[in-house]
């Protein structure tokens, strides 16, 4: 059930410091930093454009990304950080932290409803309302779902789909333990008039049936 993991390139930097560092972004690179799961950081440097497109996309340090750098091992990384430049707000430096297949991290994932021909309350005109069509789950690295599935069936008008009703994938779980709303089943418009109305009309009968009854003799 892999998912959620993006391809980013990268080259090895050539020295470190801010010497180093200067001279890509002359060349038309960002630098940057790889740290963690014990090894040793490795300065890159990722072309600056290719970069901005990723920025411009979203989500850049939600996304689990398989980091392909020259001459190494592909490698499982989130960003850490975008340091930008003040003044021009372009990125100057990014850092991103290696992960295991162990490692937990937490990312957007989608949520799919299907089966929406057996809920009762659809049939009868409801509509389904998505609340949340993404949640914040905290996942293993290398095992991350591409979505968590709703299932509809059985679902009436008025029903209320809330994140601890879904099913969530092995390894996957909230980030919070708030019970919040995924989804409901809305009444169609003029549903609850209706059903008011159903209700009412005995009531507002006997009134008129008093009245127009024949007074009882004395």
């Amino acid at each position: 059930m892999a998912g959620q993991v993006a391809d980013l390139k990268a080259e090895v930097r050539m020295g470190t410091g801010k010497g180093a560092a200067r001279q890509a972004r002359r060349e038309g690179y960002v630098p940057g930093i790889v740290y963690g799961d014990g090894q040793e950081p490795t300065p890159i440097n990722l072309d600056y454009n290719y970069l901005l497109k990723h920025l411009k996309a979203g989500r850049f340090l939600q996304t689990l990304f398989n980091l392909k750098v020259a001459g190494k091992d592909d490698v499982h990384v989130v960003c850490r950080g975008v340091q930008r430049d003040v003044v021009r707000d372009v990125p100057t430096h990014v850092d991103f932290m290696r992960l295991h297949d162990e490692s937990r991290i937490v990312l957007h994932i989608h949520v799919t409803f299907i089966n929406h021909e057996a809920s009762p309350g659809l049939k009868k005109g409801g509509t389904l309302t998505v609340v949340r069509n993404e949640v914040d789950l905290e996942v293993l690295a290398g095992d991350i779902p591409d979505h968590i599935t709703v299932d509809l069936t059985g679902k009436e008008i008025g029903d209320v789909i809330h994140i601890h009703d879904v099913v969530l994938p092995e390894g996957a779980k909230p980030t919070t333990s708030r019970n919040f709303v995924i989804g409901n089943v809305s009444a169609p418009a003029g549903f609850v008039e209706e059903e008011v109305a159903v209700a009412a009309a005995p009531a507002a009968a006997a009134p008129a049936a008093k009245a127009a009854a024949p007074a009882a003799k004395s």
